[in-house]
């Protein structure tokens, strides 16, 4: 069957930014996600060519982005270049660039299965059972790992500031 471009293409522009995003926030790098995110679309695009529209392609294009990004971690792809290249600078946008940063920074210092589960949850706002689902996990994992991200979270985001030097020499 035929894949129709415009079709396809209207497909692509109103997507890619979602699954780009969806990338950088899973890997925290954004050549990766934008690897992951074009691998997927071109996933999708042979689907389309071989069998038709999907059923629901945005869902289709995003299990197939989750799926190659479970790969690379299995291989330790994603980490190792994580390791190498502290400097993430890709965030998402939100109205408060503030909070953006710090729960950001914090997310970022999650292990990957941490920070994917996360993801998954409250930015894709999948439920657990399709996270478990999307990550290949037993929910019972899925919730292990929810819950312990999530705590890590809520200690990272509420520690005390430090003192600066000025107010300690105040202290008793």
């Amino acid at each position: 069957m035929p894949v129709d471009d415009h079709e396809f293409g209207a497909f692509f522009v109103s997507h890619y930014g979602r699954l780009y995003a969806l990338g950088v926030l899973l890997t925290g790098d954004r050549g990766q996600a934008e690897e992951l995110a074009q691998d997927a679309l071109v996933r999708t695009y042979r689907r389309w060519a071989l069998v038709g529209q999907p059923d629901d392609p945005a869902s289709f294009a995003r299990r197939v982005l989750i799926n190659r990004h479970r790969s690379l971690l299995r291989r330790g792809v994603v980490e190792a270049r994580h390791l190498l290249r502290l400097r993430v600078d890709a965030q998402p946008v939100v109205e408060h660039p503030e909070d953006a940063m710090a729960i950001w920074a914090a997310v970022r210092e999650l292990p990957p299965r941490q920070r994917a589960v996360i993801v998954l949850r409250y930015y894709e706002d999948l439920s657990e059972l399709e996270v478990a689902r999307l990550l290949g996990l037993p929910l019972g994992t899925v919730k292990s790992l929810g819950r312990r991200g999530l705590g890590r979270l809520r200690r990272r985001l509420t520690a005390p500031a430090p003192l600066t030097a000025g107010r300690q020499g105040r202290q008793r």
